[in-house]
């Protein structure tokens, strides 16, 4: 109970404010408390074992647990436990990991800007942006399009381009300079009779007109996740992004994405951007990039935008922008051997030869009478809970039926996580192995069926 005495429960309740959650029920809930992890599983302060069916979130991509990891940062605190990169100071691992990265990157990239989470790494792009246009004389080429329902982070440039009411409510957000987009999800918006297709071409005739109306030379960039991922896992219906970068082409707009949560083989290839055949001025990542065990995020920047930022630094002497923390050893460390890791255990092809199965074990939930739409790729997915699955009518919000199913997959030893609308996300870590995908779905049907139940549907 959370106001047991001096337990753990109860100084949580009394000094930690936790991040996305309702302050004032956990005062009187108290906190779920994981104790330890190994593979796809953590276990809980009573023993209690769960399947991490969300990775942590959407990062703890081998698992927990990983020797060679905490080794690599031992090694690290052992050898240089902090230096900077300010004022061309630098350091091995850093040097290292950038040269990695670019030999990695799914299309030719010039230089990695390092930081501490996916939100700095997104709202550096928005700086880079705006530095950029200012360097080439155009001072009005400023604003950023990003799309309803996307996530890019909770930083006040972030969370402005996230797209979702509860990151932008009593917070005075967006701000200005930042506008969304059409959100791409065929199964919600698409109109009735209208192909995928037809969908994504209608949505970038829209594009093309918000740039028109907001005024070609204010238009500075694009953001988009190639999968939405706190969205909802919106997959891109057909056609979409082939219709989108000529619009950005058109009108010169800087084309960033955002492979935070998709990045380092998440959809079946290392990058999404090669999943989508997509072409990026900038890629931001985080989460994967170290497995999750340390906080380090990078934004990758192509040859056009690193060559007019060097310039301009030049010009005013200094490119004032960075963490005390950005490319911090220890974390750099980690994430060099993180990508050693996935090579040397080709952790893609794992991926491709149990993704079929995921998605097959996924698709077959979409027959359950709570369940509108199963969607998702590689080893990620969504399932959208409905009242009625003719009309899509979603549940009424005071229903909780997402939340519900999510405490009823804890009940049955398994972690996911319910989302507005009553979606239902899984993203497990990429070593889960094929019997343990039958575990995994195994226990979310059962929760679905208790709630089903319960529902009387």
């Amino acid at each position: 109970m959370a106001n047991s005495g001096n337990s753990a429960s109860s100084r949580d309740v009394a000094f930690v404010l936790h991040p996305y959650t309702n302050l004032e029920l956990h005062q009187s809930a108290g906190p779920q408390i994981i104790t330890r992890g190994e593979g796809i599983y953590v276990e809980d302060e009573e023993g209690k074992k769960y399947i991490e069916g969300m990775a942590g979130l959407w990062c703890a991509s081998l698992g927990f647990g990983e020797e060679r990891l905490v080794k690599a940062a031992e090694r690290q605190m052992r050898t240089l436990p902090f230096y900077h990169v300010f004022a061309s100071k630098s350091h091995l691992p850093v040097i290292d990991l950038a040269e990695k990265l670019i030999t990695m990157a799914p299309l030719p990239m010039s230089k990695i800007f390092f930081a501490n989470s996916g939100s700095e790494a997104t709202d550096s792009v928005v700086k880079l942006v705006w530095y950029y246009n200012n360097a080439l004389g155009r001072p009005k080429k400023k604003k950023i399009i990003s799309r309803q329902r996307a996530y890019h982070g909770v930083t006040v440039a972030a969370a402005s381009m996230t797209g979702l009411p509860f990151n932008h409510r009593d917070f005075d957000l967006p701000i200005d300079r930042i506008i969304h987009a059409d959100c791409p999800h065929y199964y919600r918006y698409g109109l009735p009779g209208e192909s995928e297709q037809a969908f994504s071409e209608r949505l970038a005739i829209n594009l093309e007109k918000l740039i028109e109306d907001e005024g070609p030379d204010t238009v500075a960039a694009f953001i988009a996740e190639p999968v939405m991922g706190a969205g909802g896992v919106i997959v891109p219906p057909k056609g979409y992004f082939e219709a989108i970068q000529p619009i950005l082409k058109k009108y010169d707009i800087l084309f960033i994405a955002d492979e935070v949560i998709c990045g380092f083989g998440r959809t079946g290839n290392m990058f999404a951007t090669e999943t989508y055949n997509l072409q990026p001025d900038m890629i931001t990542m985080a989460k994967a990039l170290s497995a999750a065990y340390t906080p380090i995020s990078a934004v990758m920047l192509n040859k056009q935008v690193a060559d007019v930022v060097y310039e301009n630094s030049g010009k005013i002497g200094s490119f004032g922008h960075g963490f005390t923390y950005s490319a911090h050893p220890m974390c750099a460390a980690v994430a060099l051997e993180t990508l050693c890791i996935y090579e040397e255990r080709e952790i893609v092809s794992h991926v491709r030869s149990l993704m079929g199965y995921f998605q097959d074990g996924l698709q077959a939930l979409a027959e359950h009478p709570l369940v509108g739409e199963a969607r998702g790729v590689g080893l990620l997915g969504g399932i959208e809970l409905v009242e009625d699955k003719d009309r899509k009518k979603n549940f009424a919000p005071s229903a909780s039926v997402g939340a519900s199913v999510a405490a009823r997959c804890l009940e049955h030893g398994l972690v996911v996580r319910s989302l507005p609308g009553d979606i239902i996300t899984l993203c497990p870590p990429l070593v889960i192995l094929k019997a343990e995908v039958d575990m995994l779905l195994s226990r979310l049907r059962m929760a679905l069926d208790e709630s089903a139940s319960f529902l009387g549907k």
